[in-house]
């Protein structure tokens, strides 16, 4: 689990409407969890290259289903 400081989502938070609905509050947390998590992962070159990502699409597309 990330954790993330008071500052970093009130960054976010700024950037939010004025007005939005408790479930678009939660979705847009949780997309600012799964981006701060990208971010830790590429600084700590825990992502993988566009080749990479490439051929695990392939993989995926080309199952049988």
């Amino acid at each position: 689990m990330l954790m993330i400081s008071k500052e970093k989502l009130k960054t976010h938070i700024d950037q939010f409407p004025d007005m939005l609905s408790i479930d678009d509050l939660i979705d847009r947390l949780v997309f600012v969890e799964k981006l701060e998590n990208r971010i830790t992962e590429s600084k700590n070159d825990k992502s993988i290259s566009e080749e990479e990502m490439e051929k695990e699409m392939q993989e995926w597309f080309s199952l049988d289903g």
